[in-house]
């Protein structure tokens, strides 16, 4: 049995509108993928931005003990660029950074902060009296790799959270509202089962 030319027409027609059904959206998704947008969906729950690819800044450090203290635990690092004396906003992220990690609660101690002064480490007697745990790594080789991993575009003097493998997981911007990083982290930290 032959069909007429409009019917062909019409098969031909419905089988293109069945094949774009399915491979339409691979297109699409492909397009978002590999191509140069920014585009974020609605729902995406992040507030920091996510470093990809993932990268270990920990293994190939030549100096051990600094790899060693960044193992095990997720780890909170603040690279401060200038003094760290009373009023400077080296301090104010430290109170920052100490805040979000009080307010994980029974989670906080998976977290450690850590300090990498690009001069002179904060005082002692702050240390002491206001930032109790909080380890000072002093490491040139480790604050040029964290800064390598940054787009261009983001500004510096953020909080960069490194894995407990020592993976270079996420940044946080200065300015991010602090409520915001904190569900970052309880949502990292409830997804993860290391550290």
């Amino acid at each position: 049995m032959n069909q007429t030319k409009p019917e062909v027409k019409t098969s031909r027609l419905q089988l293109m509108l069945v094949a774009t059904l399915f491979i339409g959206p691979l297109v699409v998704a492909m397009v978002l993928y590999y191509g140069d947008f920014h585009w974020r969906p609605v729902g995406l729950s992040n507030h920091g931005t996510l470093l990809t690819p993932i990268t270990n800044v920990v293994e190939p450090l030549s100096d051990r003990e600094t790899a060693q203290q960044l193992n095990d635990k997720w780890t909170l690092l603040y690279p401060s660029s200038g003094d760290c004396g009373p009023e400077s906003i080296c301090r104010e992220r430290l109170y920052k950074m100490r805040q979000v990690r009080l307010m994980l609660g029974k989670n906080m101690d998976r977290i450690q902060r850590v300090i990498l002064p690009a001069a002179q480490p904060p005082a002692a007697d702050y240390l002491e009296a206001e930032q109790q745990g909080l380890l000072i790594l002093q490491d040139a080789e480790l604050s040029a790799s964290l800064d390598g991993h940054l787009p261009a575009t983001i500004t510096r003097g953020g909080y960069y959270l490194i894995d407990p493998l020592g993976n270079l997981v996420m940044y946080f911007e200065p300015d991010l509202n602090p409520k915001h990083m904190l569900g970052d982290l309880k949502h990292l930290l409830s997804l993860s089962h290391i550290g």
